[in-house]
């Protein structure tokens, strides 16, 4: 298979962008009909970071870092750069020095389907990294592989381009293409759970609201209205 670095790639509209950074993880993986989201297994190192911006891809061999490298010439301010590798491995792939590398190529994140090591000096950048695994292994620098190919990152599709958002609750893509349907559903999520949020204001009960008191008794969920009639239920039935 050819190994390749495509050095250009569509990115998403600024104005696009601008509008998903008004939004969070939950509410954008919900109302794209809960697709997109990464595996639980990647972690933020940073509370409270919160991105969104076009993806790079950098596809490695484990244990080998050397298409990261090649990825930092081709990233642009703004993009996220999303890492996996072919085979399985936790090493660090990335540290201090290649974060001090992407911050002054204006990159805003990293999502990395592996390992990092040197935490506390990349929080001390202050850089956003979603990761698996923290771990001191090196890596080698001398195995070819892909920038900017369709990837896989933790169990999700990701083409180049395609938007990614990540805060404390995980990462998600949003499929380029698909971003003006997205943002709109968003949107109307947005809508209803400020209307939500009022109703509990005014004291209504989720049970009544959301009409589930008809599941309950259609699950035959019973109801005491103390310990001692419970008890004597379950006594007289024995």
């Amino acid at each position: 298979m050819e190994k390749y670095v495509i050095r250009n790639i569509t990115r998403p509209a600024e104005s696009e962008i601008a509008e998903f950074r008004k939004l969070d993880v939950s509410t954008v993986y919900e109302a794209q009909g809960k697709m997109g989201l990464m595996h639980y297994d990647l972690k933020p190192i940073l509370r409270g970071a919160s991105i969104c911006g076009p993806a790079v891809t950098a596809i490695c061999h484990a244990g080998d870092n050397l298409m990261i490298h090649a990825a930092i010439e081709i990233c642009k301010p703004g993009d996220v750069l999303v890492i996996t590798t072919v085979g399985q491995g936790v090493a660090g792939m990335i540290g201090e020095l290649i974060v001090t590398a992407l911050i002054r190529r204006g990159v805003q994140a990293v999502v990395i389907d592996s390992g990092i090591r040197d935490v506390a000096q990349i929080r001390e950048l202050g850089f956003p990294v979603w990761t698996k695994a923290v771990l001191s292994q090196g890596t080698t620098k001398n195995k070819g592989g892909w920038v900017n190919a369709p990837t896989v990152c933790a169990g999700v599709s990701v083409t180049p381009g395609d938007l990614i958002m990540a805060d404390d609750d995980g990462v998600v893509v949003v499929k380029r293409e698909y971003m003006p349907v997205a943002l709109e559903s968003s949107k109307q999520r947005l809508q209803r759970e400020a209307e939500t949020k009022e109703k509990i204001a005014r004291g209504e009960i989720s049970l009544d609201f959301y009409n589930l008191r008809p599941v309950l008794e259609k699950e035959r969920v019973a109801y005491y209205e103390s310990e001692e009639e419970f008890q004597k239920a379950h006594v007289s039935s024995k």
